[in-house]
C-alpha cells in the first residue's frame, strides 16, 4: 500500500513539474522557443537541420530590461534570427540592443549580419574576431581580451575567455545580480554523454578551461549550454568528466 501511495505521488510531482514546464515555454513557431527562465531572463532554444545528424537545437539567452533586450547567441542564421527579434519587438515590447558572441560556429553567430543591420551593438572576444577574420567571416563591433565587464540597463554581465573547449575561442558570460552563467558550448548538459562535435575543440584544454569556470563562478545558481536543458553547478564537473573519460579512451582504446 505504501510503496502504491509514493509511486502515486512521484506521478504527480511528475507531472506537475511538465505542467510548470510547459506553462513557463512559448512556442514561437515550429523552429523558436522561449524559455522564460527568472525574473526578465528567457533561453531561446532554435532548431536547424545540420546533416548528418538531423533537426538540432541550440540555445541562447535574452534579457530584457527597461524595453531594452540583450541577446547571448543568435539563431542559427538570419532567417530564425530575424524571427526571434520580431518577436523580442513585438510580443516583449522590447528591443534588442546588444548581443554578445560565445564564438563563431554558426549556433553562436549565425545571425549576426540580420543584427547588425538593425544597429544592434555586437561583442565578441580577440579569439572569436581572428577566428572571423579566418574564416571570413563578419567581425563583431567590439572585442576583448580576457574580461569585459557590460552595463546593460543597470544590470552588470561579466564576459570570460578562460582558455580553449569545445573551441579555441569560447567564452561565458555571467548575470551577477541573477546568478546566472551562460556557459555556451563549452558546457555540456546533464544528458549529455559525449562532447558532441569535437572538429574544432581544443581537447587538452578544455577540462581546465571548465575547471578555471568553477573556481570563478562555482556557485552559480542556474548555468545554460549551448545544447539541452540548463542545470546547476553540477553541470561543470559533469562536462569536465566527459572529457578527461574522452581523452582517456583515446589514450588508451579497446583491443
Amino acid at each position: 500500500m505504501l510503496k502504491r501511495i509514493i509511486t502515486i505521488m512521484l506521478l504527480l510531482l511528475t507531472l506537475q513539474s511538465i505542467k510548470e514546464l510547459h506553462a513557463q515555454t512559448t512556442k514561437v513557431n515550429n523552429d523558436i522557443y522561449m524559455f522564460h527562465l527568472k525574473d526578465s531572463v528567457y533561453i531561446h532554444t532554435t532548431f536547424f537541420n545540420i546533416e548528418p545528424y538531423g533537426r538540432v537545437s541550440a540555445n541562447g539567452l535574452v534579457m530584457i530590461k527597461n524595453g531594452a533586450a540583450l541577446m547571448i547567441d543568435t539563431p542559427w542564421n538570419n532567417e530564425l534570427t530575424e524571427q526571434l527579434y520580431n518577436y523580442i519587438k513585438d510580443s516583449l515590447n522590447s528591443t534588442v540592443k546588444q548581443l554578445i558572441i560565445g564564438h563563431y560556429h554558426e549556433d553562436c553567430m549565425g545571425g549576426i549580419d540580420y543584427l547588425k543591420s538593425k544597429n544592434v551593438k555586437t561583442i565578441s572576444g580577440n579569439v572569436t574576431k581572428q577566428k572571423c577574420i579566418d574564416h571570413k567571416l563578419t567581425v563583431a563591433d567590439k572585442t576583448f581580451d580576457k574580461l569585459l565587464k557590460l552595463d546593460f540597463e543597470g544590470t552588470e554581465v561579466i564576459c570570460n575567455y578562460f582558455g580553449g573547449g569545445h573551441t579555441a575561442d569560447n567564452i561565458v558570460a555571467y548575470i551577477t545580480d541573477k546568478n546566472i552563467l551562460f556557459g555556451g558550448c563549452l558546457i555540456k548538459s546533464k544528458h549529455s554523454n559525449n562532447l558532441g562535435s569535437i572538429k574544432d575543440a581544443v581537447i587538452e584544454d578544455w577540462d581546465r578551461t571548465v575547471e578555471a569556470v568553477k573556481l570563478k563562478y562555482g556557485n552559480a545558481e542556474i548555468i545554460i549550454p549551448g545544447h539541452g536543458r540548463y542545470g546547476d553547478n553540477s553541470l561543470l564537473d559533469h562536462t569536465i568528466k566527459l572529457v578527461r573519460r574522452y581523452r582517456e579512451q583515446v589514450n588508451n582504446p579497446v583491443k
